[in-house]
């Protein structure tokens, strides 16, 4: 047995890709990464990698600092933006805010259950109560986005 696992690794292969007759491999696992990010204008944003989407939210201090939402305007599907364009609205009781992309992309999917439930907005703003899922053009902007303690700093 030792002189077989002094052969595999002298051929660059590690244990568990050794392979034995009768013996079947475990499948190779991908692994995806996923980030988050914030931006000043208290957006957020969940980029995965391995599907290239982004999913845009507004913060927790953002739903605090408005108070009850009401009404939610939300992008229309297919619309290419760019970081920075205006891609909807919250009206809440308190005031009205504009909703900023905060990457580039298309528009691939928007959470129409805040059409008939805007209140998902302040019951779980980053989870339940996304905004839009974008097919991001350029994933290196997630790189100038602020970390979760950036953010938190920016207000604090």
């Amino acid at each position: 047995m030792q002189a077989i696992l002094r052969q595999a690794r002298a051929s660059g292969l590690s244990r568990p890709q050794l392979a034995r007759p009768g013996v079947l491999r475990a499948p190779l696992l991908s692994r995806t990464l996923v980030t988050k990010r914030y931006t000043v204008e208290h957006e957020a944003v969940e980029y995965d990698d391995a599907t290239g989407l982004g999913i845009v939210c507004i913060t927790d201090h953002a739903q605090s600092s408005l108070g009850d939402v009401v009404f939610v305007e939300l992008p229309v599907v297919g619309t290419e933006v760019h970081k920075g364009d205006q891609i909807g609205a919250v009206e809440s009781v308190k005031a009205a805010s504009d909703i900023y992309a905060p990457v580039s992309g298309t528009i691939e999917e928007v959470n129409e259950e805040l059409a008939s439930q805007p209140g998902l907005l302040n019951k779980s703003p980053e989870a339940q109560g996304w905004l839009c899922k974008i097919k991001m053009s350029e994933p290196t902007e997630m790189e100038k986005l602020l970390t979760e303690e950036a953010y938190k700093d920016s207000w604090a």
